[in-house]
């Protein structure tokens, strides 16, 4: 009796010693499931982002300069050429190919192909309606679209701003799409967590993240409107036109820029303000250009040497040099020296911001501005007047007339040609600067909507009404 207890005590404490390791194994294993489901994660968020976020591939032309062949040496090239045959060291140069012949004195024009890679975020899902960067989709012949699920689109230019480097493209036939949310970008700070997705280098959908590092960015370019959120998420070639969202999965900027001394990260990039987008992109949508307002002042920032030799009681503004005559600010009482401290009730920290915030207004928006005059707080409201760079590339309306800066001419008066580039599509058509267009194939044109909508339909034959001086004429293009 004594043998079987001690027998069963032994296999008892077997398989105790046995069991054992399995239960802790299997302890450990839930509690790493738990752990794992408790730590924070950007997963989440970025599982409903991510759809909306769209590469970007463009295939185009440009002009290249070539140089002119001083005429003495025009003989020696061509076809038949010795210098231009196989195995010839000229024969891949402009003079072999057509663009070396010429006046001495002026340059030639090559159109050169290019292939680019960029990003773009779904905003109207509906409507299939993508924004980019305009240097994205500058000079584009085609342009295809891939979802993060791997279906492709064609897409077309809606409407391109260089000064601000916004674009809004079109997917053609939109089906299953998914739009972002927009963020109020006003109400960033300096610190919040910023995350960037885009198709960085052409490999895909990146993730990368960071903070607001500062908000009001400008000088990169002192002729555009630059009012940039900084941050240190990682941005490279390839994320142009990519999201910069909020914790919350909310688009708060289009990535832009970075400032890479070396060509690398360094951890200073750029993104385009969401209500700046938002402002652009609608008059994109309901004009086909960005119909841009301005309050009709020269102005400079406001620092501590300014404000001390002006005697200014307030160190962050925009400081007014010149008020233009006749313009809205003149009428509204905005004199030289007077101090712009606010837009609408938002702090206006520099002239820059000011001219990016009001660049951003379409036409006719009604203003209140919070100045300092003689050290006093004065308010004053007016309506934007129209700016005198409102102008439309014409690629974005018609490849065949490429070539042609075009703008309303005011009260639907007709399209103005503001500049038509040399050996372009549109001047080879005769387009010139000044002309008027009136007409397109026998239908009425007031502005550049009512162009675009006749060239929507892609007529095999464009007869175009021009006004040119006191004289009518039609240019035909098939």
């Amino acid at each position: 009796m004594k043998k079987t207890t001690l027998a069963m005590s032994a296999l008892a404490l077997s398989l105790g010693l046995a069991l054992s390791p399995l239960t802790a194994t299997a302890a450990e294993t839930a509690s790493s499931a738990a752990t794992a489901q408790q730590m924070p994660s950007l997963a989440p968020m970025l599982e409903k982002v991510m759809p909306s976020v769209v590469s970007i591939n463009v295939e185009g032309s440009t002009t290249v300069n070539t140089p002119r062949m001083p005429r003495n040496f025009q003989q020696f090239f061509g076809d038949n050429s010795p210098f231009c045959q196989d195995g010839s060291p000229f024969q891949s140069s402009p003079f072999c190919q057509g663009g070396g012949a010429g006046d001495d004195s002026q340059g030639g024009g090559q159109q050169q192909k290019f292939m680019a890679l960029g990003s773009g975020v779904i905003i109207d899902a509906a409507k299939g309606y993508v924004v980019t960067n305009n240097h994205v989709v500058d000079n584009a012949n085609s342009i295809k679209v891939q979802l993060s699920d791997g279906r492709k689109f064609d897409a077309k230019v809606v409407g391109k701003d260089p000064r601000s480097d916004i674009a809004l493209i079109q997917i053609q036939d939109p089906k299953n799409l998914t739009a972002i949310k927009i963020a109020d970008s006003d109400a960033l700070r300096v610190g919040d967590y910023t995350v960037a997705i885009g198709n960085p280098f052409g490999l895909g959908e990146t993730v990368t993240s960071g903070i607001v590092s500062a908000l009001g960015r400008s000088g990169l370019n002192a002729e555009n409107y630059e009012n940039f959120i900084q941050t240190d998420a990682a941005i490279n070639r390839g994320n142009s036109g990519g999201a910069l969202v909020n914790l919350n999965g909310e688009l708060i900027g289009i990535n832009t820029a970075i400032l890479a001394p070396d060509g690398g990260n360094i951890g200073i990039g750029f993104a385009i303000p969401s209500n700046m987008v938002k402002n652009l992109t609608a008059q994109m949508v309901q004009y086909g250009q960005v119909k841009r307002g301005e309050l009709g002042i020269l102005g400079t920032e406001l620092n501590s040497e300014l404000a001390k030799a002006m005697k200014v009681d307030a160190q962050r503004g925009a400081f007014v040099s010149q008020v233009m005559p006749n313009s809205s600010a003149a009428k509204a009482g905005i004199k030289a020296g007077d101090v712009i401290t606010s837009l609408n009730g938002k702090p206006i920290s520099s002239f820059a911001a000011l001219r990016a915030e009001v660049g951003s207004m379409p036409i006719g928006s009604k203003v209140t501005l919070g100045l300092l005059r003689d050290g006093k707080p004065v308010n004053v409201s007016l309506e934007l007047q129209q700016s005198s760079q409102n102008q439309v590339d014409s690629s974005t309306i018609f490849s065949g007339i490429e070539g042609a800066e075009m703008s309303n001419k005011g009260a639907d008066k007709g399209v103005v040609v503001n500049n038509v580039k040399a050996n372009s599509p549109a001047a080879r058509i005769g387009l010139k600067k000044g002309d008027v267009i009136m007409g397109a194939n026998q239908q009425p044109v007031k502005n550049i909507a009512e162009l675009r909508k006749i060239l929507d339909s892609k007529p095999s034959v464009l007869a175009l009404n021009i006004q040119r001086g006191d004289t009518s004429i039609y240019l035909l293009m098939q």
